[in-house]
């Protein structure tokens, strides 16, 4: 089974979107290009609000990822379980289409025999050591956001150590929403390290709205610019992985 590239979009964000497109359609159609969204709501004490959080588990949901909410000091190991279980739920969904299409459209991998299914689940976790992965990171930098920049680049450098014990490449990117004059401002092109972070994070400026569908969707045009470019892509109805072999 060889290894193909997993696809993520990181979405770090502490309140409701409030202009531009619906967030959760545009996190639809990222799934359906081949991206998981992952989002996670940073939060405050007593700042947590019933529409916030149904939008970031809608957005992470119609993305095919994962979400969560977090206290700002906590995000560090929030950022890291999220990316590496959102790489596992995409590695079992590859796996299950193809057991899906040798086995027919009514088998999963629960339906497979005990060992056979310890056989697999050593496979995804094979894939998700080798496998290359491509995170673009999202920020929210309206202004409500502001004490909680040094928290987000924190874990974001934690992320990365966290990731570069993996056998696969990692390459990140980072970009900022709102931007000075588009939807987002991009603070970091696609590199394998992310020791200019901190320089990065200087570039940001505050602002009072939330456009987190206009941001998601320049993210996904992001994503899909990086893989026509690579020798190999394929499209095959936005499947999460390049998958030659699987």
């Amino acid at each position: 089974m060889k290894q193909g590239t997993v696809r993520q979009i990181l979405l770090l964000t502490d309140g409701c979107s409030n202009s531009g497109e619906d967030p959760i359609a545009i996190a639809t159609l990222a799934k359906e290009e081949g991206l998981s969204v992952n989002v996670i709501g940073i939060m405050d004490e007593g700042d947590e609000s019933a529409r916030g959080l149904g939008e970031i588990e809608a957005i992470a949901q119609a993305g095919g990822g994962m979400s969560d909410v977090v206290y700002a000091k906590q995000l560090s190991q929030t950022v890291q379980m999220v990316t590496r279980k959102a790489m596992t739920q995409t590695i079992f969904g590859v796996v299950n289409r193809e057991i899906k299409n040798i086995l027919g459209s009514n088998k999963e991998m629960e339906d497979l025999p005990p060992e056979k299914r310890e056989d697999l689940i050593e496979v995804v976790e094979e894939i998700g050591e080798n496998a290359s992965l491509d995170i673009l990171v999202l920020v929210d930098t309206s202004a409500s956001m502001k004490n909680k920049l040094p928290r987000v680049q924190e874990a974001l450098l934690d992320l990365a150590i966290s990731l570069n014990s993996r056998t696969g490449e990692n390459d990140y990117c980072l970009y900022s929403f709102p931007g000075k004059r588009n939807p987002v401002d991009r603070l970091l092109a696609w590199t394998p390290q992310l020791d200019s972070l901190k320089g990065a994070f200087k570039k940001i400026t505050m602002s009072g709205v939330t456009p987190t569908g206009p941001a998601l969707k320049e993210a996904m045009k992001v994503h899909l610019k990086r893989m026509k470019k690579e020798e190999g892509y394929e499209d095959d109805e936005g499947s999460f992985m390049e998958q030659p072999g699987l």
